[in-house]
């Protein structure tokens, strides 16, 4: 009898081990099925990690990366004055409220489930009391990879890598058409003229640089390369212009400001001018580096250069 007791009782020791080894079982399978499930995700930003959300619904931009997010569909409720007065973005961001890093009442009340600044926003530290705040050092990136990054914020680094693959495939093709349309050697300078005062830029600063210089590889004047490709951009007189002006020139002016310099011998003598190689784009809406944004720019010196 004592020994039949015994067996029981060891059989009954064996069952609730294997019912209890199940359940731990079933418990350490629902670990990795709730991370999947989590409806946010932790980016590594430049300045640690983040906890951001996986599908942002309402973001506010306080920097130059709207066309960023546009590009990759997820809503804006709040963005920086120079992407509201872009005529490009107008219609996608007609609903989005203007707004600045000091406006925190303001954006407050848009409830944003992200914001996105540049190192330079101010009151960081009262913005991620409202919601998750990502900033980036603009240049520290370059601006194909940029795009990506934001692209990893947004959960949607795939999409952001296809579109670089195809711009790139698509820049150099029109590059190439380019160079054997105007000839090899030929120079590119980019001048905007911005309240009242004229600069030529480099190769990384928006207006369409990046493209030209950087994918279509086509040469800058050498004056342009000792006074802008360091800093970006140089500030210059009207008297000088011609200096800097290559063989072909793209100018970048708002049409609503004095662009009298135009109209000056000086400008006018030029070669770019006298050959009509001088391509005017409407300064708000060339700007930026964003994908929307070079859609369009590269989209311009086609229709331009090869016109």
């Amino acid at each position: 009898m004592k020994k039949t007791v015994l067996v029981l009782t060891l059989a009954l020791i064996v069952m609730l081990s294997a019912c209890s080894s199940k359940n731990d079982s079933k418990k350490e399978d629902a670990g990795p099925k709730e991370t999947q499930n989590a409806d946010t995700i932790t980016y590594e930003s430049e300045n640690g990690p983040v906890e951001v959300p996986a599908q942002p619904k309402r973001v506010v931009v306080l920097s130059t990366y709207a066309g960023h997010v546009m590009a990759l569909g997820t809503p804006i409720v709040g963005v920086d004055s120079w992407s509201k007065g872009n005529p490009r973005f107008s219609e996608k961001l007609k609903d989005a409220e203007e707004v600045t890093d000091a406006d925190l009442e303001k954006i407050i009340e848009l409830e944003p489930d992200l914001i996105i600044g540049l190192s330079t926003t101010n009151n960081v530290d009262r913005l991620k009391e409202i919601a998750p705040v990502v900033t980036y050092t603009y240049g520290k990136l370059d601006y194909l990879t940029q795009a990506v990054e934001i692209g990893k914020l947004l959960n949607k680094e795939e999409e952001a890598q296809k579109w670089v693959d195809g711009f790139k495939e698509r820049a150099k093709e029109a590059g190439e058409q380019i160079k054997a349309k105007i000839g090899e050697g030929k120079t590119v300078s980019v001048i905007e003229n911005f309240d009242k005062q004229l600069y030529v830029y480099g190769d990384n600063w928006g207006r369409g640089t990046e493209i030209l210089y950087q994918e279509m590889k086509l040469p800058m004047p050498e004056k342009v390369k000792e006074s802008a490709l360091k800093d970006g951009y140089f500030a210059l007189s009207s008297e000088v212009l011609p200096d800097y002006m290559g063989d072909y020139v793209i100018l970048s002016r708002n049409s609503a400001a004095d662009n009298s310099f135009m109209e000056t011998e000086t400008f006018k003598n030029t070669p770019a001018a006298k050959n009509g190689h001088v391509y005017e784009a409407e300064a708000s809406e060339f700007f930026f580096n964003d994908p929307l944004s070079l859609d369009y720019q590269l989209e311009f010196f086609k229709d331009h250069f090869l016109k």
